[in-house]
Order: C-alpha cells, then sequence, then structure tokens
C-alpha cells in the first residue's frame, strides 16, 4: 500500500506527504480541501461550536490502519485561505493533527516537529 493524496490539492501534496512521511504513516489516504470563509465558519461551528471561521480544521477518520489490503483512511484536511497566513503550514499542521498530533497537550512536539518539516520542505526547494 501507499500514501494516496488524489483528494489533495496537487501545491499541497509535497508538504503533506512530508508530514505524514515524518509523522511514521506510510499508507493511507488524506483529503484536503480549500474553502471559503463562509464554508470554514459553518464547519468550525458545527465540529467545534465556534462561531467563526479559522485557519485549519482536521477531522481524522481511522486511527489505526484496517485489516488486509485496504488503506487506512487518514481524514480530512480544511484550509481558509482567508485566515491562513501560510496554506503549505496549514497543510502540514492539518496533516499531523490527522497522525494523532495536539499541539495542545504534548509539550510542544507537534509544533516543533512541523518546523522541522516545513524547514525541510524549505530546504529542498518545496514550493513554499
Amino acid at each position: 500500500m501507499s500514501i494516496d493524496l488524489s483528494d489533495c490539492p496537487e501545491d499541497l501534496q509535497e508538504a503533506v506527504a512530508a508530514a505524514l512521511s515524518a509523522a511514521g504513516v506510510t499508507s493511507g489516504h488524506v483529503g484536503v480541501e480549500i474553502v471559503a470563509e463562509g464554508r470554514m465558519r459553518t464547519l468550525n461551528y458545527a465540529h467545534r461550536g465556534v462561531d467563526e471561521a479559522t485557519d485549519v480544521l482536521a477531522f481524522p477518520i481511522d486511527d489505526e490502519s484496517p485489516e488486509g489490503d485496504v488503506p487506512r483512511e487518514m481524514g480530512d484536511v480544511f484550509i481558509c485561505p482567508d485566515h491562513a497566513s501560510d496554506v503549505i503550514e496549514a497543510a502540514v499542521h492539518g496533516t499531523l493533527h490527522l497522525c494523532g498530533y495536539d499541539h495542545e497537550s504534548d509539550g510542544g512536539e507537534m509544533l516543533a516537529l512541523q518546523d522541522e518539516i516545513l524547514a525541510g520542505l524549505d530546504g529542498a526547494g518545496g514550493s513554499r
């Protein structure tokens, strides 16, 4: 099995793949969608009870790989460019959330890994 980024904008695939790799994920499917402010506000209210738009939301689906030859459905990341200072950073951030990272409770591990991934993208001639 492999990583399936067919439901991810092409210009974000490198960043999402780098985040998955850094998190040790070697197979699965991730969806990323760019949304307008109104859609993001609706998602944020429906799922977090916050009646305002935000930069990125992540909705994990499968915590573990299923049995057999079925690829893991990692989940979906929604990004609102009107609220994201950097869409690439938002893609990495949301993907790390899908991988189980939580910057609100991990003592800085997720944000340090995010910085490392972004530095690697910059250094590798990434699209930032």
